[in-house]
């Protein structure tokens, strides 16, 4: 089970790194770690597991975040009532193509592996369209690709960019981190 002492902090170089693709057959430890990392997040979003456990709430954590610098990440999004709307692990994710309209979250963005809270708009693609591999045990490798709006997009941009070294502090817009285009949605 991961727990918060297993999420690597800003700071350690591997956030840093772009992860290495992996290769299918997927090892029995690389299975594992796409599993316990969407249990961490199923963990963190039921409010009596959280607190035993003293786990962040997330909606989604790459590999990196747990100290394996390879291209998986999971994501658990819910609505507004806590109904998931998207879950999914990624196996190498590729953004092929990208809205020019970019959307944000109204409370700006966290993560895991930032322990302060940075204020800011963090201003992403409104539209995406991603090209994986599944980790679904018995469809383990299967190509799929999806288009994600809105939310679950800006969920998935935060976790492709960890796959990259990139952390969401390095959109905001550091003169004026509340400035936005005009045609920037923001969600609440």
């Amino acid at each position: 089970m991961i727990l918060m002492k297993d999420i690597i902090r800003d700071g350690n170089p591997i956030l840093r790194e772009v992860a290495k693709p992996l290769t299918f057959p997927l090892s029995d430890h690389y299975k594992k770690l796409g599993n316990d990392m969407m249990e961490y997040l199923i963990n963190s979003q039921d409010p009596k597991i959280a607190k035993k456990h003293q786990l962040r709430a997330g909606v989604g954590l790459a590999a990196p975040q747990v100290n394996e610098s390879v291209q998986m990440a999971s994501l658990l999004v819910p609505d507004d009532n806590g109904k998931i709307i998207f879950k999914e692990t990624f196996v190498n994710p590729e953004i092929i193509s990208e809205s020019v309209r970019q959307a944000c979250l109204s409370e700006g963005e966290g993560c895991l592996s930032v322990d302060k809270v940075i204020n800011g708009y963090v201003p992403r693609p409104d539209k995406l369209t991603i090209h994986y591999y599944t980790l679904d045990g018995k469809e383990d490798g299967k190509e799929k690709t999806i288009h994600l709006k809105d939310y679950p997009a800006i969920v998935a941009s935060h976790e492709i960019e960890h796959l990259h070294g990139h952390l969401f502090y390095d959109r905001i817009n550091k003169k004026d981190p509340f400035k936005l285009s005009d045609d920037t949605i923001v969600i609440s």
